[in-house]
């Protein structure tokens, strides 16, 4: 049975049927020095085009971006990756990085990329001795980093939901997922990052940045906490080790998640829901989320998806876990859902309904989708308050609307806050620490022939959902900017955004001017740039 789930929409109708410096103490170290030349030649120079393999490395899951790069390196060690950065330096040829290759806009596939290097063969999850920290590489995707956490020594990061999303995007935009509400973001646990950068005389070099660093050092390390990917460096590896975690050992460095969850799926099928049923539900879930956003909250284990796609999909559909371990799990559940279907005219149908130990729920396919090849355009949201009528209105309107029958168009409500929103925003270069929902409105399609008719529905949607602050979410007591790692390039064009607000601001809040100062100083040259990227700040003098 198809659960309704972040990318799984089309499956609502069978639901109502039925949803740096390398060569680290402890860690493997790099190749050696005299190997590089080699490697390099042949990491850098591998894949071009008419190799077997060029048609699909030159695309990720967004089929709407399809890269023309020259070469296309898979190192295996960070002087592989120094060696290829600077091939394509020396080259003149603008380089960009993949990781898991979920990026909504064309920041890889972009036509002015020349070289691109794919880190996925540098996934390995290991324990640094020294740094008294879990090592991962930047290529791994999070359904691996889950897998080795847990079954090799019991622990976990709050990383997002999908298995196939990679780490290096994930992380240095602020990752959130299932467990944020209590452990709060990703970049809350991150230590240090190996990153490699390049100076104003255009040389490559690898450095590694720690939280315990001063200076430009722990700087870098600050940009890398939610100042977005592809922008200071390519990012190698990255070392976790929670605030205050005491001990010399992987299962010390890093928390312990819920031995079991409980996990649930409840429908509303659409052919139910009247506008007054709908803005109820929406008003209903969004102000729960909004009651219970502090910090230790009782409730801050239960984590939602609600997914309010098109009516055509045959359902609204609410995806919920909580630790089966704390309290009356049965008993919050219960309460949960009928905060949320109160006053609800429309009936609720229970789909789904049991307890899942950790690391298969991790796999659960109410959280856990796996998106195919299909072109996507995504968007954004944070809010700090519940729905107000015109926005759930507005949602209604589009979501119903009879010349626009595609099920793959709509919106994923999320909770946030918790034990995000104890940390302060200039702690992390992710600015966004005060909200209680974040929202991916997102569209999937197939066919080049619709990208115009699915793009404009989603622009449609989205502008008319904020019609109040100028199109966009803009910073105010209803709403709080937009998330990075869904990336909108649409958030740049004053016809679209009229919010008065820039699309830097809406991202990063009051740490972009921060973030510009590290950019400066890390990549005066602006070699790692894409249409979102961070800007540099004018330096006086050399790094």
């Amino acid at each position: 049975m198809s659960i309704l789930t972040r990318r799984g929409f089309v499956g609502a109708a069978a639901l109502i049927g039925a949803a740096t410096a390398t060569g680290t103490a402890g860690v493997t170290p790099a190749a050696a020095a005299d190997e590089a030349p080699a490697a390099a030649a042949e990491a850098g120079t591998a894949v071009r085009p008419g190799s077997p393999q060029y048609a699909d490395l030159t695309r990720g899951i967004n089929q709407r971006w399809i890269g023309t790069p020259d070469w296309i390196a898979l190192p295996r060690s960070t002087d592989q990756v120094v060696s290829v950065v600077q091939q394509a330096l020396d080259t003149g040829k603008r380089v960009a990085v993949r990781g898991g290759g979920h990026c909504f806009e064309d920041f890889v596939g972009n036509r002015d990329v020349r070289a691109l290097i794919d880190m996925s063969a540098m996934n390995s999850v290991g324990y640094d001795t020294r740094r008294r920290a879990v090592v991962v590489g930047a290529g791994a995707r999070l359904g691996e980093v889950n897998e080795q956490l847990f079954k090799r020594w019991g622990v976990a990061l709050p990383g997002g939901s999908c298995p196939t999303v990679g780490v290096g995007g994930h992380v240095s935009g602020g990752g959130y997922g299932p467990l944020n509400r209590t452990l709060g973001l990703i970049v809350d646990h991150l230590y240090a990052v190996e990153v490699v950068v390049v100076d104003a005389s255009g040389t490559a070099r690898a450095v590694i940045a720690s939280r315990d660093d001063r200076g430009a050092l722990r700087d870098l390390w600050w940009a890398h906490t939610g100042g977005g990917g592809g922008t200071f460096g390519v990012v190698t590896r990255y070392f976790f080790r929670s605030p205050g975690a005491q001990g010399a050992t992987p299962q010390r460095a890093l928390p312990t998640p819920p031995a079991e969850l409980l996990v649930a799926t409840v429908v509303w099928p659409w052919q139910n829901l009247d506008q007054a049923s709908f803005v109820r539900l929406l008003k209903n879930y969004s102000a729960w989320h909004v009651a219970h956003n502090a910090p230790g909250d009782p409730e801050a284990d239960l984590y939602s998806h609600l997914a309010v796609f098109h009516r055509s999909g045959g359902a609204v559909a609410l995806n919920v876990q909580l630790s089966a371990l704390s309290g009356d799990p049965e008993r919050r559940l219960d309460a949960f859902l009928a905060a949320v279907g109160d006053g609800v005219a429309a009936p609720s149908r229970t789909v789904e309904r049991q307890r899942l130990p950790w690391l298969m729920a991790t796999q659960w396919q109410g959280f856990a989708d796996r998106p195919t090849g299909k072109r996507i355009k995504g968007k954004s949201a944070y809010h700090r308050a519940a729905f107000d009528d015109a926005q759930a209105t507005a949602l209604y309107r589009n979501l119903t609307r009879t010349d626009y029958d595609h099920p793959g168009s709509g919106v994923l409500v999320a909770p946030y806050g918790g034990q995000v929103n104890a940390v302060a925003p200039h702690e992390t270069a992710l600015a966004h620490r005060d909200s209680a929902l974040i929202l991916m409105y997102v569209s999937e399609w197939t066919s080049p022939a619709e990208d115009e008719r699915h793009v404009g529905f989603l622009r449609g949607l989205y502008e008319d959902v904020y019609a109040a602050t100028g199109g966009a979410p803009a910073p105010g007591s209803g709403t709080a900017g937009a998330y990075v790692n869904y990336a909108d390039t649409d958030l740049k064009d004053p016809q679209r955004n009229r919010s008065g607000v820039s699309w830097q601001e809406l991202y990063f809040g009051s740490n972009h001017a921060r973030l510009r100062e590290v950019k400066g100083r890390w990549d005066p040259r602006d070699v790692f740039r894409h249409a979102l990227s961070v800007e540099p700040a004018p330096r006086r003098g050399s790094q």
